[in-house]
C-alpha cells in the first residue's frame, strides 16, 4: 500500500525558518534508512503559503487565491511517500522519524493513497488508462 506521510506547517516553516544542520543531518539519515529498507518512492519540503497559490472551484468558475493561507494549522510543510505493507509499518516508520521541527512538538499525519482496487465500479476502459498512466509515471 502507499501512503504519504505529512508534516504538518508550523508558524516557523510559514515564515520561511529553514531547518539547521543538525536537523537536516537527522532527516537525511532518516530518508537513508527509508531508501535502504526499499520503502521510499518520492519526498520533498514545501516553501510557505506566501509562495503558494490556490484555485478555488465553485461550478464552472475557477479562482486563484494568493498565498499566504491564514490556517496554519491546515497547511503541509512536507511529505513522504512510501510503499509499505500496512498503515502498521508506515506508523512505524513515522515513529522512527526525527521530530521534523525545531521546536519539540509536532505531528505528522498518515494517509493511505486510493488505488484502482478502491474503485469497484470503473469499467475495463476505466481500468485499462489508469495502468497506462501507471506505466507511464513508473508504478
Amino acid at each position: 500500500m502507499r501512503v504519504m506521510m505529512i508534516v504538518k506547517a508550523t508558524k516557523d516553516s510559514e515564515a520561511g525558518v529553514m531547518p539547521g544542520e543538525p536537523m537536516l543531518t537527522d532527516m537525511m539519515k532518516f530518508n537513508e534508512e527509508l531508501t535502504k529498507a526499499g520503502v521510499l518512492l518520492d519526498l520533498g519540503g514545501l516553501k510557505p503559503s506566501s509562495k503558494s497559490a490556490r484555485v478555488r472551484f465553485s461550478g464552472s468558475q475557477r479562482t486563484v487565491i494568493d498565498g499566504p493561507f491564514a490556517e496554519t494549522k491546515e497547511l503541509i510543510a512536507g511529505f513522504w511517500l512510501l510503499q509499505v505493507k500496512s498503515l502498521e509499518e508506515a506508523i512505524e516508520w513515522a515513529k522512527r522519524c526525527p521530530c521534523p521541527y525545531d521546536a519539540s512538538d509536532g505531528d505528522i499525519e498518515i494517509r493511505p493513497l486510493f488505488d484502482m482496487s478502491d474503485f469497484p465500479e470503473a469499467n475495463a476502459e476505466t481500468l485499462a488508462r489508469a495502468n497506462q498512466i501507471d506505466q507511464k509515471i513508473g508504478r
